[in-house]
């Protein structure tokens, strides 16, 4: 799902709400002003049922004054049990307050509330899902709808339960005309640190948030309170990234170990954090464990990951209709694929070629650019096989890559799926082996064919040590795949295939097929690989951009490996130049930055997946460190790590389970403590996405409309847009741990 999640649960959401703050209360709500307008008629069940409406075979029956429907077991989608009420009048630009009463029995389901439109296309103007209490509590939003219409809707939808349970609402409510109201972020002491730890002899630096336009003295203590350096802040005027005026701390001299420091400046003091490198061993490892959660296709371990052991996902076990015999969509082929195994890719149950490509291809680049990777434990099943942890988690998404080749004899032998997933959305939470949705298998993609091609060549190499018939079996399979998609060049996934799946559609290929031809020349060292290399117009432009690479954009990849695995490339001095350049690049931005962030979109448009493309770019900075050695580009990989870990305008670390205030409500299905508290939060070394400036998703937009860049972001399970994680994102937090904890 991830970067295109652009439909949810099958309905569009096309408006913007403003100022959402979610009150969860015993308390009613307050009486209306003389200018509010009460638009759900009968909502507190005086008088009968009418004209609310229930689907699903239930029945909506009076309760004690209450409304209440036993809701059916086994259903596969939210909207296919629903109680709700129809005519609803909704006027562009007002404000709206959405209350109701409610509880479920057994305790611990979720409805998914609504306001939307009642008539085709359905779309969603606010929504919210909160997990019900068998006793009732009241619940409370405002929103401001951006659309006008006389076909509204108050709905629950009740559905995607395997089990029958018990529904009851009360005084349900939606006025018109009330104040909106404005969401302020807490972002804690305006002393913004990296809240888990500086590296002793690298750099060391902090922003201040303050209305002061000269210097200002700072003092760093000990966890004793003990004053052991201080100084003057260097004012830095407004950060555009932020809106903020701002201050920087450089304390870069201190180098002392010791936990519990904090920095005070301005009347402030900043959260805790420490100066040592053992917290990047322990990330190292805990952002690859990561993988091991986000199987598909076997029961994960409680004892291995105690809190996250769950049954095997999508192995033909009801109610799941599993991934061991997948169908085609209708018309794509007349085959099926045992395509179990591998990593669901994000918060959804979808599984993606593409972001598997570059996930593997990150992954194991920083196994080449990282020998201590191969001595780290990930307790896993495989562990003590013989092969380094990373390899054996690492080849659970290489055989599921391979599961995805269009058999010899069929039409496009030797392409690749794009993609497997549901035929529709699913609600949040669902633990994979719950997900009753049919699964299908989506047309072959030239992209998706040269990510196979250009990991799995990768992967012969890294392999061939460990396992010589394997490495060739993945060869074989990387030549079949780029012969194939040079005889297909532009089979290209269409933008509108985003119906139970994100569509990753990609318009443009020259650069997957550049990145292919480098890792099968790599692997191979023969000529017509080469000569692509050289021939390709990739090979010579400029790959760097605001954002160095990602799944949509591979041929940064390609140079990073042509620059740092030894091979005889013509011109290889000119390949590795060209990376020290855009690392330059980077730097520069870094160093206009206040936050000492690498990354400047145009526009100041932050992208979806920031923390992903700022760690990305800083993948590239850290390759110029490998190639000439020169402690400057260490120093930037350093400084952009502290954005990541807490030097933010929120002043919160994007890794779960690091630094004192930190990302951990994630969107994901099964990651859903804060929609069932039965359920974890993500595990400790997740990535978030992190700021979004086109916050896409409803809740997002709810609180965040108006944002500037940093600002936008919210640690909410319901906004897909600025907080999700997904297998691409976390695979450049782990290379960069890696190389740090080797620093």
């Amino acid at each position: 799902m991830s970067l295109w999640e652009r439909s949810r649960a099958g309905v569009t959401s096309t408006v913007a709400v403003i100022g959402a703050a979610a009150l969860l209360t015993g308390l009613a709500s307050a009486p209306a002003s003389a200018a509010e307008v009460e638009q759900v008629v009968n909502g507190g069940f005086d008088d009968g049922t009418d004209p609310f409406w229930a689907n699903g075979g239930m029945t909506l029956a009076l309760d004690d004054g209450r409304a209440c429907v036993d809701v059916p077991g086994g259903t596969a989608n939210k909207w296919d049990a629903i109680v709700g009420q129809n005519d609803i009048d909704l006027v562009a630009g007002e404000s709206y307050r959405f209350s109701f009463d409610a509880s479920g029995a057994p305790a611990g389901r979720s409805v998914r509330a609504v306001v939307g439109l009642a008539v085709d296309p359905y779309d969603t103007y606010f929504e919210q899902s909160p997990v019900l209490s068998a006793d009732a509590q009241h619940y409370e939003w405002t929103f401001t709808a951006n659309a006008s219409t006389a076909q509204g809707q108050v709905a629950f939808q009740l559905g995607g339960s395997p089990e029958p349970w018990r529904f009851c609402v009360d005084d349900v409510s939606l006025v018109g005309g009330v104040p909106p109201e404005v969401y302020e972020p807490d972002t804690g002491p305006r002393v913004r640190v990296n809240q888990v730890a500086y590296v002793p002899k690298g750099p060391k630096a902090a922003t201040v948030v303050t209305t002061a336009t000269t210097a200002l003295p700072w003092q760093l203590r000990d966890a004793a309170n003990k004053v052991v350096a201080q100084g003057s802040t260097t004012p830095r005027g407004v950060d555009a990234s932020s809106g903020q005026n701002v201050h920087t701390i450089d304390f870069g001299r201190f180098t002392r170990k010791g936990a519990g420091y904090t920095l005070t400046a301005d009347g402030e003091t900043s959260r805790p954090f420490d100066i040592g490198a053992d917290a990047y061993v322990k990330l190292r490892a805990d952002a690859l464990k990561f993988y091991y959660t986000q199987r598909s296709g076997i029961a994960i371990s409680d004892e291995l990951r105690p809190g996250y052991g769950r049954p095997a996902g999508h192995v033909d076990v009801e109610p799941n209709k599993g991934d061991g015999d997948v169908p085609c969509q209708a018309g794509v082929c007349d085959y099926r694929l045992d395509v179990r195994g591998g990593w669901y890719d994000a918060g959804d149950h979808g599984k993606y070629v593409v972001n598997a490509g570059i996930s593997v291809w990150e992954l194991l680049n920083a196994y080449e650019r990282s020998p201590g990777l191969r001595r780290v434990g990930l307790a896993i099943p495989e562990s003590g096989n013989g092969t380094p942890d990373v390899l054996n988690e690492v080849r659970w998404e290489l055989d599921w890559l391979l599961r995805m080749q269009v058999p010899a004899g069929q039409p496009y032998a030797g392409m690749a799926h794009h993609k497997i997933h549901d035929q529709a959305w699913t609600g949040l939470p669902l633990l994979p082996h719950l997900d009753p949705q049919p699964r299908e298998l989506h047309p072959v993609s030239t992209a998706a064919t040269l990510n196979l091609a250009a990991a799995a060549a990768q992967a012969a190499r890294v392999y061939k040590r460990h396992d010589p018939a394997y490495a060739q079996r993945l060869l074989t399979a990387a030549r079949t795949a780029y012969a194939a998609a040079k005889a297909n060049p532009a089979l290209l996934a269409p933008e509108s295939d985003s119906t139970g799946g994100g569509a990753y559609n990609d318009a443009k290929v020259s650069d997957d097929f550049y990145w292919a031809a480098a890792e099968l020349y790599l692997t191979t060292g023969e000529k017509p690989y080469q000569a692509d290399v050289l021939s390709s117009p990739e090979h010579t432009a400029d790959v760097f951009g605001a954002g160095a690479f990602d799944w949509g954009n591979t041929a940064a990849a390609g140079r990073l490996d042509l620059a740092l695995v030894p091979n005889r490339l013509p011109g290889l001095a000119a390949v590795r130049a060209s990376v020290v350049a855009g690392a330059e690049k980077y730097l520069a931005v870094q160093r206009q930055h206040p936050y000492g962030v690498p990354y400047a979109p145009a526009n100041n448009s932050w992208d979806w997946g920031s923390n992903s493309i700022i760690l990305n770019n800083m993948v590239v900075i850290a390759a110029a460190h490998q190639l000439t050695g020169r402690d400057r580009y260490r120093d930037g990989v350093l400084t952009g790590l502290d954005y990541i870990l807490g030097r933010n305008a929120l002043n919160i670390s994007y890794v779960t389970g690091y630094g004192e205030v930190s990302s951990h409500n994630q969107h994901s299905r099964w990651y859903a403590h804060q929609l069932d508290p039965a359920l974890p939060n993500p595990p400790v070394g997740t990535l978030a996405g992190g700021a979004n400036s086109s916050i896409q998703d409803p809740y997002a937009q709810s609180k965040l409309t108006g944002c500037v860049a940093q600002f936008c972001y919210i640690d909410d399970i319901q906004s897909w847009s600025t907080n999700e994680l997904t297998i691409n994102w976390n695979a450049p937090l782990a290379w960069i741990a890696a190389y740090v904890a080797e620093l």
